[in-house]
């Protein structure tokens, strides 16, 4: 089997026309899929309970006859913990110990200091009260997504952490069970896209309101929170998966070609890209690529999303690699040479970064530690990846005394009479005049 590769080259007269094609990874949502999503919301938040029985019924074929149906009961995920097999369990466990030990280092705290005038200045760092965790459920079940959302959420002392996970004719996955029972989730509904959206959202009488989802979701769900973005705060709005792959000559060809793979396997419109200075090493990976596809499960999906958004590019040299790595903005970058650190050090822009031959994307996916759940579509320009920060809200302190305020009240009236704002003005100086 041999797939229509597009390959560039760097040097060529089109390549940076090419390269922008590559890269137009703006995909605004369909009219109509905005509309029928902002309808659902709508019902959801006028009818509540009601518009989750019946929508839960029409969309995932499910019938519940009361609204406390919803709710799995938190002996179901003890349950489903103690049947999983016990290599399955060992590894969640293993998993989310060391994502566990990667977040607690992000935990940041309150802290204040002291003018010499006697002003206190601070910040205060304090969790947020309630967040929700959107999980794929049926037949794309990811326990992995519950470990990345609940845990950091968890480290950061948020009270309450609500999940919601659709149940396609009733179908749970004990693997997502298992995951909230040890990331801790208090809560979980069966109820799942963008009707799990606005529930989280607003409220129902059953479904409490929370600040802040997490979590991904299919075009349904992403509409959703985009819609309710400023009614609750979001992570993100997740684009298709990628990966771009950097590697030089001792990289095995073989690993190069599964990599790219391991991102293509998400959906038809992943994308991977492979840079490297040595022509013959991508004439390898393409050999590659040919001889290990028919093996793979999912041969169709990764043949049409490596043709129509993966892309072999020829550059001059590594150096140049990465600058180019850095227009692009990776969700995920692979160094896959045998000097990373150098490399390493010229990455301006990308969701995470893997280091040497050794260090496949998948083992950041799943155990490696850091989080999953990445910018995508070159938001990684400004973005980070899910962490602690997110769950955590920071407050400015400011405390004057008396002689402070006498000083600081004249700076403040100048400023705010420039402004004709004399009421700040005078609320300035009545504390200088104390």
């Amino acid at each position: 089997m041999s797939i229509a590769l597009p390959r560039l080259t760097m040097s060529a007269a089109d390549f940076e026309a090419r390269l922008a094609e590559l890269l137009n990874r703006t995909q605004p949502f369909d009219a109509a899929v905005e509309e029928t999503v902002r309808g659902i919301i709508e019902r959801v938040r006028c009818e509540g309970d009601a518009a989750l029985l019946a929508l839960t019924a029409e969309f995932d074929e499910l019938v519940l006859q009361v609204p406390s149906d919803l709710e799995l009961p938190k002996t179901r995920l003890d349950q489903a913990r103690a049947a999983l097999p016990d290599e399955l369990s060992a590894a969640l466990e293993q998993a989310a110990q060391r994502i566990r030990a990667f977040h607690e280092r992000q935990f940041e705290t309150s802290w204040q200091y002291q003018e010499a005038d006697g002003t206190r200045l601070g910040q205060q760092v304090t969790p947020l009260e309630r967040v929700g965790l959107y999980v794929p459920g049926g037949k794309a079940a990811y326990p992995s997504s519950v470990l990345m959302t609940a845990i950091p959420a968890s480290v950061a002392g948020v009270s309450e952490l609500i999940m919601v996970v659709p149940t396609p004719r009733g179908v749970v996955d004990d693997g997502v069970l298992a995951a909230a029972a040890l990331a801790g989730v208090d809560r979980v509904f069966r109820v799942g896209g963008a009707q799990a959206v606005a529930a989280l959202a607003f409220g129902t009488a059953t479904v409490p309101r929370v600040d802040k989802i997490v979590g991904p979701g299919n075009i349904f769900v992403a509409a959703a929170k985009k819609q309710v973005l400023g009614e609750v705060g979001i992570d993100l709005i997740a684009g298709p998966s990628e990966v771009v792959v950097i590697c030089d000559s001792g990289a095995d060809p073989d690993w190069v070609a599964m990599d790219l793979f391991a991102q293509a396997e998400h959906d038809e419109l992943a994308q991977s890209i492979l840079i490297s200075p040595d022509r013959r090493m991508i004439d390898r990976v393409v050999a590659a690529i040919d001889t290990a596809l028919p093996q793979m499960e999912r041969a169709a999906i990764i043949e049409q999303a490596l043709a129509n958004h993966g892309a072999l590019i020829e550059v001059a040299t590594l150096e140049q690699a990465v600058d180019l790595a850095n227009r692009i903005a990776p969700e995920h970058l692979e160094l896959m040479v045998a000097q990373p650190e150098p490399l390493l050090a010229r990455v301006r822009h990308a969701g995470a970064v893997f280091c040497g031959y050794y260090s496949a994307e998948s083992l950041g996916d799943y155990c490696a530690g850091p989080n999953h759940v990445l910018p995508t579509a070159g938001t990684a320009r400004f973005s980070s990846p899910l962490g602690v920060y997110d769950f955590q809200k920071r407050s400015s302190v400011i405390h004057c005394s008396a002689d402070s305020a006498a000083a600081l009240s004249q700076v403040a009236a100048r400023l705010a009479r420039a402004e004709k704002l004399t009421a700040h003005a005078r609320s300035a100086e009545y504390r200088g005049q104390s």
